[in-house]
């Protein structure tokens, strides 16, 4: 690749912020109290990645229980090509983009056909979002990346529109939609279902019902780290809100429902617990024994995706699922 000068390459770059502290704080204290006051407690998954966060799920990643990163990146080598030609796409718009590493083999594949114009990143971190870009438009000759920090669950209005003669790609990947529950799942479809044009593709990746011992190991490794993952959300909450949490009085719990055919993750206390959450003025007492949910990630069929789809006006239009029948991709358009 030919080097960008550094003037070329802020040319190249956009950045969009509709996240400010202000603002995260605000939807932090409001999902905390709602959460937090309920019969059953619950936090939702999307406060795990503040930066030590972020390090702890890329540590997971690399886990040898934990399959699903290496078994998508491994679905998108060998198909990336393929999609890219199915597709005809210019441009690539990522849903919780994190540092874009699997996405590389995508814009790989659309740089290779000669059609690479624009990359859209969405993540809550603008310092990912501003590395990723400034990583990518050195790597690929032309490519101007418009990067928007906001959250996908609320930010999506805030996509640039398509420009036009360049279809494109939306892809949501990584097993994100798993974390949503059936009602908020199609919702979420039907509103990126509104960013597509007619030559518009969204690209999702989802994990599949697969054997339960590898399902529950990939969310509880011998080493620890998912622990101490979900125990990090109770570390951005006393950070953030002022909460005195004990780390260490609560215990990772993960677990398949095979009713529901997901994946549970919760923090059982190991003991009673008083905790003041300073700036709700928020008292939450604990029994021993009791559990907060923090994330749910559910497993899919081919045909519960198609039926998600068809919930949400799209149609499948094209499906790339790995020989262990662990993780699929699939393409769809709007009905």
């Amino acid at each position: 690749m030919t080097p960008v000068s550094a003037s070329a390459a802020d040319d190249a770059i956009a950045i969009d912020n509709h996240l400010d502290d202000a603002v995260h704080e605000r939807g932090l204290a409001d999902d905390v109290l709602d959460g937090l006051t309920r019969p059953f407690k619950e936090l939702p998954p999307k406060h795990f990645y503040d930066a030590r966060g972020c390090e702890l799920f890329d540590a997971i990643c690399e886990l040898p229980e934990y399959y699903p990163t290496r078994t998508e990146r491994a679905l998108l080598e060998a198909h990336a090509a393929e999609i890219a030609a199915a597709t005809g796409a210019a441009e690539l718009v990522e849903l919780g983009s994190g540092s874009a590493s699997k996405t590389r083999v995508l814009l790989g594949a659309m740089a290779a056909a000669g059609r690479l114009r624009r990359y859209v990143p969405l993540d809550v971190a603008e310092g990912v979002v501003r590395d990723s870009a400034e990583a990518l438009v050195e790597e690929y000759d032309g490519l101007r990346v418009h990067g928007v920090v906001g959250d996908f669950e609320r930010h999506l209005g805030e996509i640039p529109e398509a420009e036009p003669g360049a279809p494109r790609i939306v892809a949501l990947l990584g097993g994100t939609i798993g974390n949503f529950p059936p009602g908020s799942r199609r919702r979420l479809l039907r509103e990126i279902g509104e960013l597509l044009g007619p030559d518009d593709r969204l690209l999702l990746g989802t994990g599949l019902v697969t054997d339960v011992p590898s399902l529950e190991a990939a969310y509880d490794d011998a080493a620890g780290v998912t622990a101490e993952f979900n125990r990090n959300v109770l570390a951005v909450v006393n950070r953030e809100l002022e909460a005195d949490f004990p780390l260490d009085g609560f215990a990772h719990v993960a677990f398949f429902d095979r009713r529901h055919e997901w994946i549970e993750m919760r923090l059982r206390a190991l003991r009673p617990a008083s905790v003041l959450v300073g700036a709700l003025d928020l008292r939450v007492e604990l029994a021993a024994g009791e559990e907060i949910r923090t994330e749910i990630s559910a497993k899919f069929t081919r045909e519960r995706v198609e039926s998600d789809y068809a919930a949400a006006g799209l149609r499948l239009d094209g499906w790339f699922e790995d020989a262990d029948g662990r993780h699929a991709l699939s393409l769809a358009a709007r009905a």
